[in-house]
Parts: structure tokens; sequence; C-alpha cells
């Protein structure tokens, strides 16, 4: 699955076996976000996680975003 370009923003909804999965997911997402200094939207549901990027100072998507994608992205390889 592809990250979507919606208003300004890239998303991208992760789903999982099971809640605690998807927890664990997003706090390799945290970490991953500190260490980029570029902090993305989570909602966390039932086995789904979606993730939602933008550069909020430059009002648009950048390569910030698209980078840290590709991170999150990689986690689950």
């Amino acid at each position: 699955m592809q990250w979507n370009e919606i208003d300004k923003t890239i998303s991208k909804t992760f789903e999982f076996n099971s809640y605690l999965d998807g927890i664990d997911f997003v706090n390799e997402i945290a970490n991953l976000a500190e260490q980029e200094n570029h902090h993305p939207d989570i909602i966390i549901g039932y086995c789904k996680v979606t993730v939602s990027l933008t550069t909020h100072d430059a009002g648009e998507i950048t390569e910030k975003d698209y980078r840290l994608a590709k991170l999150i992205d990689d986690l689950r390889v």
C-alpha cells in the first residue's frame, strides 16, 4: 500500500494482527520521530494505525515527510 496525498499531507494506514502490535509500531515511530525531529499525527484504532505527515512550518509536504515515510515503511520490512 502506498502513501496517499490529500490536502498537503501524506498518510497511510497500517494493519496489525493485534492491538498491541499496533501500539508497538507506534512506539517505534515515536523513536524515529524523535531522531528525525519530525513528528507525525497518529490515529490508533483496533489493529490499525493511521500515520499522517506534513511539515507544519512549511505549510506543505516536504522532503522531511518523504524521508520519515520511508523510515516508517522500513519498520515493516
